[in-house]
């Protein structure tokens, strides 16, 4: 299939692209599952609480059983007690979630073509920029018509990072780092020709 390529803001040729990484059919269900396990992936899971055995003091019993008039009360570190523990304690975890290669592949071949079906996929030849100015980066945006967009190019460029890092909506990611959160958090991506060839290379 061809996508337009577009230079400055103008309507420039077509560039050949892969039916296989660009034209395939959106699987909805797929692209859901591999977006919530990569979000689930980022997750730390590193919170723990203590429970009644674990939470310091509480050696003895703090009163007699009998004849005091009050509740029974085994423990001062019992989980009805302010600086008790807890009775269901949050331990360290894994949010991971198994994905292979080949649904992971198959959910970005399926985001990008969806994008492109829907022409909000822009191709460019480059975004070069001269120095890491923010507003250069906002005046080559404004030419091609784009806001919340993720600019994806073929290797990272530190000019055009710093350039896009205090731009709300805007990201930029090497084509050898680009994920499915990213691709669906943004309405709009920028690709360079470069970076196209390395993710048909990748997703082949």
């Amino acid at each position: 299939m061809k996508l337009k390529l577009v230079n400055g803001g103008a309507q420039g040729s077509e560039i050949e692209v892969s039916d296989a990484t660009f034209g395939r059919e959106f699987n909805e269900a797929l692209v859901h599952q591999i977006v919530t396990a990569y979000a689930a992936a980022g997750r730390a899971g590193t919170k723990a609480q203590l429970t009644k055995a674990e939470v310091r003091g509480g050696g003895r019993k703090p009163w007699r059983q009998k004849g005091t008039g009050g509740a029974r009360a085994g423990s001062i570190r019992s989980p009805l007690w302010v600086g008790g523990g807890r009775a269901f304690a949050a331990k360290p975890r894994s949010y991971e979630q198994k994905v292979n290669r080949k649904m992971y592949r198959g959910a970005i071949r399926s985001m990008l073509s969806e994008l492109a079906r829907q022409e909000r996929l822009t191709v460019t030849p480059a975004v070069e920029l001269e120095a890491p100015k923010t507003r250069l980066l906002v005046g080559k945006l404004k030419e091609l018509g784009l806001d919340n967009v993720l600019i994806v190019v073929e290797a990272f460029d530190e000019k055009l990072f710093l350039a896009a890092r205090n731009l709300p909506g805007v990201d930029v990611l090497a084509a050898a780092s680009l994920d499915p959160l990213s691709l669906a958090r943004h309405d709009k991506v920028l690709a360079t020709v470069g970076a196209l060839k390395l993710l048909e290379e990748r997703l082949a």
